[in-house]
């Protein structure tokens, strides 16, 4: 069985050597699909009974793990020191640096990489993280799938 819960998020970010317009500082409202495979819960009386994971539960560790960090951040690649430079004159500026270009396909892969171990299978279910979907628009995503 596969579930997915959508959560959204806002960030700024840059793409250093774009040929285009996202070369310059802008923003998105970005959204995240965090898609995970596991078996039903059958055990009788418990919480979780009939679903894979509380979807609750799906939301509050994206959040822990990656969306509160990301929400209102500008993203930069560590690479980018123009930006970076810049930024560390802003007093409390909520920076995070990335060792990738923040396009959303790094992005989909680095949220990955940073979720896979925190859905476990505490329920003995299979529990595990299958897709990792960000939309950098309404009509531009990337996916990052399990290997």
């Amino acid at each position: 069985m596969l579930i997915t819960r959508r959560l959204e998020f806002d960030a700024g970010h840059r793409i250093p050597n774009h040929n285009s317009q996202c070369k310059h500082l802008h923003g998105h409202r970005y959204a995240i699909e965090i898609t995970l495979s596991g078996d039903i819960i059958t055990n009788e009386g418990e919480s979780e009974q009939g679903m894979v994971m509380d979807f609750s539960d799906v939301k509050r560790i994206a959040k822990e793990q990656l969306v509160d960090t990301w929400d209102h951040a500008f993203l930069v690649y560590r690479g980018d020191k123009v930006v970076g430079d810049f930024l560390a004159t802003l007093p409390g500026h909520k920076t995070v640096i990335l060792d990738v270009v923040p396009t959303a396909e790094n992005l989909a892969q680095t949220a990955f990489d940073i979720l896979d171990s925190a859905y476990q299978d505490t329920y003995g279910n299979h529990l595990r993280l299958e897709q990792v979907r960000i939309y950098e628009t309404p009509n531009n995503w990337a996916d990052c799938l399990r290997k």
